[in-house]
């Protein structure tokens, strides 16, 4: 019986490998399911840069035009308004890592395959990072915080999406405590509540310009983040009218069960998608914004163009390099990934656009 293989380098071989490290990632990706080409993806994919080359994209914003209007014969001419409209840009960088093993003699000891183990680290590192710039862009998490080594967020774009992150604006961030002028005044009786995501929805609904929903089935819906902390705050509470009414919001209809941005949510309540996930930041110190604040957490309400996606100009259907190297006479085998992408909140005019920081007292219990 004849057996096809690919051997180490061969071109196909690469290219195969390429392919299922994209498609792994991409799976395994929490920020993924929220993408997509249109204005009405809550991370809208800029593919500019698929096209030509250039490692920055800029898009802009036309604000609703506010003027009165000339009624019947009125003179129009020297009425007219002008347009007003703000730009924001994503910048791409190549981010890449790898795998190098000890040697044959050090294979022969194990009984899996460096190459195969080498696709699924890299897969939950690109995984992992790709969610982390995505929560540390929406959050707003400008400050520096050392894990294992490493500077995750503030100044060190692996982190962040491959750009700097810019901090909520006033109007972009509710606080669980209403006295609080910072993260760090938060005090530790305001926990999350259902009444910050009606606060959310309120400040989404008469803000200038207002934060769109993301519309599924004709009915509009914002995914909302929040910590495993600030979950078991809303699950715990016994006050009437909490938790319960969320598993009362049954989310009916197939729209809803085929929808991604659904996959592996709490419940709905007043229109807002409850989502979990550790990576939600911690608070942000008001005096310093170098500086965390660990018992706070920062949920996130977002609408329609929260953010924004883009890639490379090789960036094809197998949008990950995959390179091997043989070294010391064949014996050491080195396995590299690569890509050029970048991730960014949107933001118009020092203004968030399309994201409310819900910030509220989050302890381990």
């Amino acid at each position: 019986m004849a057996n096809t293989s690919y051997g180490t380098n061969d071109p196909l071989a690469v290219k195969l490998w390429s392919k299922r490290l994209t498609v792994e990632v991409l799976k395994n990706t929490w920020a993924t399911r929220f993408m997509g080409p249109t204005a009405d993806s809550v991370i809208q994919i800029k593919d500019e840069t698929k096209k030509s080359a250039g490692d920055k994209i800029t898009y802009g914003l036309r604000m609703q035009l506010s003027g009165g209007g000339v009624i019947g014969d009125g003179t129009l001419e020297g009425q007219e308004e002008a347009l007003t409209t703000y730009s924001d840009a994503v910048i791409i960088d190549q981010l890449r890592h790898g795998v190098r093993s000890a040697g044959r003699m050090s294979q022969q000891r194990v009984p899996f395959a460096v190459r195969d183990e080498a696709l699924s680290g890299l897969r939950d590192w690109y995984s992992d990072r790709i969610d982390l710039g995505f929560f540390n862009q929406i959050c707003g998490f400008t400050p520096t915080l050392a894990v294992n080594g490493d500077v995750i967020g503030g100044t060190d774009a692996r982190y962040t999406g491959l750009q700097a992150v810019s901090a909520p604006d006033a109007n972009h961030i509710v606080r669980s405590d209403s006295t609080a002028v910072g993260d760090d005044s938060i005090t530790t009786t305001a926990l999350f509540t259902l009444s910050m995501l009606d606060k959310a929805v309120e400040r989404a609904r008469t803000l200038t310009p207002a934060i769109r929903p993301v519309m599924v089935g004709g009915k509009p819906f914002w995914p909302t983040f929040l910590h495993p902390y600030q979950v078991t705050d809303l699950r715990t509470n016994t006050s009437l009218g909490q938790w319960l009414d969320i598993q009362k919001a049954a989310m009916t209809g197939g729209e809803v069960d085929d929808n991604p941005i659904f996959d592996g949510s709490l419940g709905v309540y007043n229109g807002a998608i409850l989502h979990s996930d550790v990576r939600v930041t911690p608070g942000v110190n008001q005096s310093s914004s170098t500086t965390q604040v660990a018992n706070v957490r920062r949920a996130v309400f977002c609408g329609a163009q929260a953010g924004v996606m883009a890639y490379g100009r090789d960036a094809g259907p197998n949008r990950f390099t995959w390179v091997e190297e043989l070294f010391d006479y064949e014996n050491e085998l080195g396995v590299a990934a690569g890509l050029i992408w970048g991730l960014k909140k949107a933001v118009f005019n020092s203004a968030d656009f399309a994201t409310i920081v819900l910030s509220t007292y989050a302890a381990p219990h």
